[in-house]
């Protein structure tokens, strides 16, 4: 008889897990359903950068998983077949204000590519290289290209919900919570799974409050725009990571996306806002002075989860390795959380929780 799984929350862990429990689960073991209603999810409003090498951050576990999480999508993208329009290869260009910052910076990216395959390349690049590789720059400072991508949050989960149906997963349109006793309360009562994994953000509190655990999470809303910039536009772009401003991130057909925000006192609150508009339409008039209101088509909103030390964490409920979590992911989800679906996954998948001290603290630093 099959064993029955669960995945509740279909962000970026939730359907990196669903996606490789189906594709690992060569013998069909494993009967399994993922719900998630899709309520201000972060990576749904998303698009992002896959280049955490020159992060100021120094948590050196945080760093390890963002490295090796850069580093899986490669595997990721050819197991699920994902196409451009949901991952991309295309290099980050990275700025500093200061040219002596930008050289020790060029100087400690020409030491961590000797022995970083997925950064693949560094380059210092002149105003015109600049010019050259983002035409649409009217500020073009001394600044530096290296090995990174672009994702598309929206798409990227949507191919991987899809390629996970087509494995045989459930996808169950619905917000749950537990019971006291551990079985998940549905819009057809309760039922029990052998194994749960909990990605719900930061919606965990609300999650896994009957079992009487405190998840130490705070929501961040996030906004993003897009602008028009060129039907013209050649494809293919990098994208710009811009020193304490918001990132640009370019994709085929003339779509510009610039953000996003970092809102504390945000809370769970979906309403895109005009000041958060026209801060980020500043940031990027900073480097494309062009750029105007009636470019932008979008405004999009999203809830971030974050820990107190800002590090992502997953791995078992405390006092019970039926329950596995992953969450706190921050500005990185898109970096960091496939890898941490596919681990979790495989965990289940070969009945054996992995060594994960190198990537996290403990689970039961952050619920309690």
């Amino acid at each position: 008889m099959a064993r029955k799984v669960a995945v509740i929350g279909g962000g970026i862990i939730g359907a990196t897990a669903a996606f490789y429990l189906s594709f690992l689960d060569s013998n069909h073991q494993l009967a399994i359903t993922l719900f998630d209603d899709g309520t201000g999810q972060a990576t749904k409003a998303a698009s992002g950068i896959i280049s955490p090498w020159l992060s100021k951050r120094r948590n050196k576990r945080w760093y390890a998983l963002a490295k090796d999480g850069a580093a899986f999508y490669s595997k990721l993208v050819a197991d699920a077949q994902l196409g451009l329009d949901a991952y991309q290869q295309t290099g980050t260009i990275v700025t500093r204000r200061a040219k002596d910052a930008l050289e020790a910076l060029y100087q400690e990216a020409q030491i961590k590519v000797a022995h970083t395959p997925a950064m693949q390349a560094v380059q210092m690049l002149s105003s015109k290289e600049v010019g050259q590789r983002l035409p649409f720059l009217t500020n073009r400072r001394r600044i530096f290209v290296k090995g990174g991508a672009k994702i598309d949050g929206a798409v990227f989960i949507d191919h991987l919900l899809s390629r996970a149906q087509q494995n045989g997963v459930t996808l169950k349109r619905q917000r749950v919570t537990f019971d006291a006793r551990g079985a998940i309360e549905t819009t057809d009562g309760p039922e029990l799974f052998e194994n749960v994994i909990v990605a719900t953000g930061a919606w965990m509190k609300g999650t896994l409050e009957p079992l009487n655990y405190l998840v130490k999470v705070r929501p961040q809303k996030g906004q993003l725009i897009d602008l028009t910039v060129s039907e013209h536009q050649r494809a293919g772009l990098p994208v710009l990571m811009p020193e304490s401003l918001s990132d640009m991130i370019p994709f085929d057909g003339g779509k510009l996306v610039v953000g996003a925000t970092h809102e504390n006192d945000g809370g769970f609150d979906l309403q895109a806002t005009s000041a958060a508009e026209a801060t980020l339409l500043g940031n990027a008039k900073t480097f494309a002075k062009r750029l105007s209101a009636n470019q932008i088509t979008d405004v999009r909103v999203g809830t971030r989860a974050y820990t107190d030390d800002f590090a992502p964490f997953f791995g078992h409920l405390p006092n019970n390795p039926n329950i596995l979590l992953g969450g706190g992911l921050g500005s990185s989800g898109l970096t960091t959380g496939p890898i941490i679906g596919y681990l979790l996954a495989k965990s289940i998948v070969d009945h054996q929780l992995g060594d994960w001290q190198r990537y996290t603290k403990p689970v039961s630093q952050y619920v309690i």
